[in-house]
């Protein structure tokens, strides 16, 4: 790994080696290694996303939890109870999408991760969700992680992963 931010425990990216246009960028948090499926990222596209996460936290838009109550895995469960059913509304799907995060291409579609905000940090709530991945690791499935950290510590670990990213030419290109 060539480049590596922040701290797995709560939030990290890893930057290393070129393969054509895509670029391994690694995505830890909770202790999670979130892209053990794909690491292998369409760098111009994930760029994009990073750079529109940051936007979004530094806009204030992420809510705080949104049931009184529930803690941070109770409400990840919640939100998810009908995600994707027949009977999830319009709705619920739109309710739901105001605290989805890590919506960043193929990199990190083996996890469903939500970000509430909670004074100055933050909580984020993910859950692998790919079959094979949990045939893999029987020990993750149904398990919530979550991790907390400082807005201002993960809002500097993604623009570090921007620049990082948007620093570097492909090698194979011109």
């Amino acid at each position: 790994m060539t480049v590596l931010l922040g701290d797995k425990s709560r939030f990290a990216a890893g930057v290393g080696e070129w393969e054509h246009a895509l670029r391994r960028v690694d995505l830890w948090a909770a202790g999670q290694w979130l892209t053990c499926d794909d690491n292998m990222a369409f760098v111009r596209q994930f760029r994009s996303d990073v750079v529109d996460t940051v936007a979004w936290l530094r806009s204030g838009a992420c809510s705080p939890l949104p049931f009184d109550g529930l803690s941070p895995e109770a409400t990840h469960r919640r939100l998810m109870h009908r995600a994707g059913g027949d009977d999830e509304t319009e709705e619920e799907y739109r309710f739901r999408s105001r605290f989805r995060v890590l919506n960043w291409g193929p990199t990190t579609d083996n996890v469903t991760a939500h970000l509430f905000r909670d004074a100055d940090h933050l909580v984020l709530t993910l859950q692998f969700r790919r079959e094979e991945h949990l045939v893999r690791h029987p020990d993750h499935a149904g398990k919530v992680f979550v991790a907390e950290v400082q807005t201002e510590e993960i809002v500097g670990i993604l623009e570090d992963l921007a620049a990082v990213l948007d620093g570097s030419q492909d090698p194979g290109r011109p």
